[in-house]
């Protein structure tokens, strides 16, 4: 019998009283000074339970962040990859119990079904590093199971689908961060600030990487391995054969390999430049609207893009670097220099701000950066983007990256992409997310969903 699609789930409080906790089968991991609280640690009875769905490239990193993050506790993990999800089930154990006097833990229990996860009634939050192909639908049931969420970046395959996410997080009043976490970062909360304070007069332009998108594409069929739940891995994507290009099974190494395929993914464009997009979006004041206006620049199936965004600013997406051949150079800008991958060169009546990971962040002139007032001091203060969530859960606010904010910029990374596959100029509304005048774009807003899955 297949399993319900949606399963009833009951919400555990966070503030259960520390005794109720400790004399619990599975405790914890307990160090006598954290038990009570001591030296400004979190009691366990305040730690935030967590469930891991997707634990590949991505999730892992993210996993050891929670292991090591005092506000937390993982009690669960999940992939479709037996051996990933054994992995991770191993490595939290061994964590926890490296913290307890007796050295032992056994309190991580591993799922192959995120629906499984999802019907404990003790895990308060899930985190959710699937491909993009599952955000949306797990996204929804989450929220309908009375979690609270961190989802990876791009939000959803399909502008269609993150709508629904919204809907469904706001519907369920839970706490939503999505995975684009320059907006905790110190370097992009200032400059972000500074274009919108006006440091660099009116903005004229924004320049982003184009990374390339994604292709319809048949590869030969071939065994599924037998540690790997294929349909599962699959979801609600049209099924198609396994092939190894797809998915790379065990130790994860930094790629993703399925994103070439647009039944999985957009390509770069929305497993990369979504981050900038969520520069752009964020720097120009533009998280609850977006571009008016998407065109190709040339006629290749990658082409070079320009978004008009209302007020006159083009935010440009090019090949690396600035060409005087195809762009306007700005004054005090180095030809050489190659725009920050995730980032943005922000270019104003004033001057310019480029900024990118790692701590990068340039101006021109220098004064812009040197100058500013100290009182932006609060303002820029980076923290985790975990904790940030976790502070959002525990105050029932909005984070960082609320799941709106996520949705419109990861609308910016679609928009693009439905431009390059048609190869046209489209006319985009960005309060009604709709084409205007164009059929066949407004059909690729989304996309039929393989049963039973539904968002």
């Amino acid at each position: 019998m297949s399993k319900p699609l949606y399963r009833t789930c009951t919400r555990r409080r966070f503030l259960k009283n520390a005794a109720g906790l400790v004399a619990a089968p599975l405790a914890p991991w307990v160090v006598p000074a954290s038990a009570i609280g001591a030296g400004g640690a979190t009691p366990p009875s305040n730690r935030i339970t967590l469930g891991l769905i997707g634990v590949g490239m991505v999730g892992r990193g993210h996993h050891r962040g929670f292991l090591a993050n005092p506000k937390t506790q993982v009690l669960a993990v999940c992939d479709v990859d037996r051996w990933r999800r054994e992995d991770a089930r191993a490595t939290t154990e061994k964590t926890y119990a490296d913290h307890r006097a007796s050295g032992a833990y056994r309190g991580c229990a591993a799922y192959n079904d995120f629906r499984d996860l999802l019907a404990r009634s003790d895990i308060d939050a899930t985190f959710i590093a699937t491909g993009d192909r599952w955000h949306g639908v797990a996204t929804v049931m989450a929220a309908a199971a009375g979690k609270d969420i961190y989802v990876e970046k791009p939000i959803s395959l399909t502008i269609a689908e993150g709508r629904a996410m919204v809907e469904a997080v706001r519907r369920h009043g839970r706490v939503c961060q999505v995975g684009l976490q320059q907006r905790s970062a110190r370097e992009f909360r200032l400059a972000c600030q500074l274009v919108r304070d006006g440091a660099l007069g009116k903005i004229r332009s924004v320049y982003v990487i184009h990374p390339g998108t994604s292709a319809d594409v048949q590869l030969p069929a071939e065994p599924v391995p037998e540690s790997l739940d294929w349909d599962l891995w699959l979801g609600p994507c049209p099924w198609r054969p396994f092939n190894h290009r797809f998915v790379y099974l065990g130790p994860p190494i930094n790629v993703v390999p399925w994103d070439f395929c647009r039944d999985f993914g957009g390509g770069g464009l929305t497993s990369g430049s979504v981050h900038a997009f969520d520069v752009v979006q964020w720097g120009l004041g533009m998280d609850e609207s977006g571009p008016t206006e998407i065109v190709p620049l040339d006629p290749s199936p990658h082409p070079e893009l320009a978004l008009q965004y209302p007020g006159g600013v083009v935010a440009k997406v090019v090949r690396g670097r600035l060409d005087r051949r195809r762009h306007e150079i700005p004054k005090g800008w180095d030809e050489r220099t190659g725009i920050q991958v995730f980032g943005a060169l922000f270019v104003g009546e004033r001057g310019w701000i480029h900024v990118g990971r790692e701590g990068f962040l340039q101006s021109f002139p220098e004064t812009i950066l040197k100058d500013y007032p100290s009182t932006y001091g609060p303002l820029i203060a980076g923290r985790s983007h975990h904790d940030d969530w976790f502070d959002a859960i525990l105050a029932r606010r909005r984070p960082a990256c609320d799941v709106a904010i996520g949705c419109q910029s990861t609308i910016v990374s679609l928009l693009c992409c439905i431009a390059s596959w048609t190869g046209r100029t489209l006319k985009w509304d960005p309060a009604r997310e709709e084409f205007l005048g164009d059929d066949e774009a407004n059909r690729l807003r989304g996309r039929a969903m393989r049963a039973p899955w539904r968002v």
